[in-house]
C-alpha cells in the first residue's frame, strides 16, 4: 500500500473512534441516554462498548507502520521511545483524573486536591499500558511469539478470573477477580465509584486480555502492507472477523462478553468486528474512491490525543463553573437542548460538544499544528 492511502484509512479509522468516544462520554444527560448510546450495565454488548477497543485497534495498527522506522535504529533508542511514550500517555491520564489539581475545603481555603484520592488506572493509562506491553513483545519476540502469548493470555484469563473470584458468582460486580487484584493493589480510593462501588473497569488485571486488541489491530495493520489492496485481502479480512465472531459468541455460553471486566470474549469479538470496519474503510476509500468524507473523521485521527484530552477536561470545567445552584454543563443542556426532548437534547448536547472539538482540530490541522508523544 502506498503511504497516502494507508495513513487515510488509518487516520479515518482513529477519527471515528475519537468521535464515537465524544458523543458516547459526554450526553448532556445520563439518565436520557438512548440505549446504544450506554455501556452494557454488566455482561452483553452495545455498539458503544466496541469505541474503546476500537481505539486499541487503531494503535495496534499505527505500530505495524511505526516498526518499519524502528530498523535503522538501535535497541536502546527503540526501548526509550515505547517506554517514554508509555509514560507520557499514563501520566496525562492520571493528571485528568486529578484536575484541577486544587479545591476548597471546609473552611473555603484552597488546597491541593489529595493524591490519596486520584484514580489511577483509567482509559488513557490503558492506552498507555497496552501500547507499551505490545511494543515491547513485538519489538524483541516478533509477530510470531507475541500472537502466542497473546492467544495463552486469553486462554488463561477465564480460569483465572473463575479462581480468583468470590462466591457465589465469580463474575459478578462485587465478587469478581479484577475488583478484589485491584482493592489488595492500589485500594479502594484510587478506584473508579460510577458503578455504585468501587471498580474500575480499566483495572490492571484486566488490562492484560486488552493488549489482544492492540495486537489484532498491529497484524491487521501488518496483513494490508504485506498483501496490498486487493479484493483477497479485505475478504480474508472480513473471514477472520467474522471466524472471531463466531469463537467469541460460542465461548459467551461459558465466558461472558464482559466489557467492563474486559473478558477473552470480549477483546475477540471486538478485534473480529474492527476487521470487519477496517475492510469496509479500506474498500470505501481505496476501492469506490469515496473520499469526500474522510476529512471530517481526519481531523480527529491527526490529534487523537489532544482533542480525547480537551474534550474530557472541557467537560470538568464545565462541571466546576456553578450557574445558581447547578454547573454550567447541566445549565447548558436545560435551558438550549432540553426543549427538544430530554433524550434527543442529550444526544444533541454530546454531537455539538463533539463539533466543538473538531473546530479545535480543525483549526490545528489548518495550521499543521500535531501533538505526538
Amino acid at each position: 500500500m502506498n503511504a497516502p492511502t494507508r495513513y487515510l484509512a488509518l487516520d479515518v479509522f482513529r477519527g471515528l473512534t475519537i468521535c464515537l468516544m465524544i458523543i458516547v462520554n459526554t450526553p448532556g444527560n445520563g439518565a436520557t441516554t438512548f440505549a446504544p448510546l450506554n455501556h452494557a450495565t454488566w455482561h452483553g454488548f452495545t455498539p458503544t462498548d466496541l469505541v474503546f477497543p476500537s481505539f486499541l485497534f487503531a494503535v495496534g495498527n499505527a505500530l505495524s507502520f511505526v516498526m518499519n522506522k524502528w530498523e535503522g535504529l538501535s535497541s536502546s533508542e527503540v526501548v526509550w521511545k515505547i517506554l517514554k511514550r508509555t509514560f507520557l500517555i499514563f501520566l496525562f491520564g492520571y493528571l485528568m483524573y486529578w484536575f484541577p489539581f486544587f479545591k476548597y475545603d471546609e473552611s473555603g481555603s484552597l488546597v491541593l486536591s489529595p493524591i490519596g484520592n486520584t484514580r489511577i488506572f483509567g482509559v488513557l493509562q490503558r492506552i498507555a499500558l497496552c501500547y507499551g506491553m505490545a511494543a515491547l513483545m513485538l519489538y524483541f519476540l516478533k509477530p510470531k511469539a507475541t500472537l502466542i502469548i497473546t492467544v495463552t493470555i486469553l486462554v488463561l484469563y477465564a480460569p483465572l478470573l473463575l479462581l480468583t473470584g468470590g462466591s457465589p458468582d465469580p463474575l459478578s460486580l462485587p465478587t469478581n477477580g479484577v475488583l478484589a487484584f485491584d482493592r489488595w493493589l492500589i485500594g479502594e480510593n484510587h478506584m473508579y465509584h460510577g458503578d455504585g462501588i468501587a471498580f474500575d473497569p480499566e483495572g490492571l488485571l484486566s488490562t492484560f486480555p486488552a493488549i489482544a486488541n492492540v495486537v489484532g489491530g498491529f497484524f491487521a495493520g501488518r496483513f494490508l502492507q504485506m498483501k496490498g489492496k486487493t479484493f483477497e485481502t479485505l475478504s480474508k479480512l472480513l473471514l477472520a472477523g467474522f471466524a472471531l465472531l463466531a469463537i467469541a459468541f460460542l465461548w459467551n455460553y461459558s465466558f461472558p462478553i464482559n466489557k467492563k471486566l474486559w473478558t477473552s470474549t470480549f477483546s475477540i469479538l471486538t478485534v473480529g468486528i474492527d476487521l470487519m470496519v477496517l475492510a469496509a474503510v479500506v474498500y470505501t476509500i481505496d476501492f469506490l474512491h469515496k473520499t469526500r468524507w474522510t476529512y471530517f473523521f481526519q481531523v480527529f485521527g491527526k490529534n487523537p490525543l489532544f482533542i480525547y484530552l480537551l474534550s474530557e477536561i472541557g467537560v470538568i470545567i464545565l462541571f466546576l463553573v456553578p450557574v445558581g445552584e447547578i454547573s454550567l454543563y447541566k445549565w447548558i443542556y436545560e435551558n438550549v437542548f432540553l426543549f427538544t426532548g430530554p433524550y434527543v437534547g442529550s444526544l444533541l448536547f454530546a454531537i455539538t460538544w463533539m463539533l466543538i472539538c473538531w473546530l479545535v482540530g480543525y483549526w490545528m490541522d489548518k495550521r499543521r499544528v500535531y501533538v505526538r508523544v
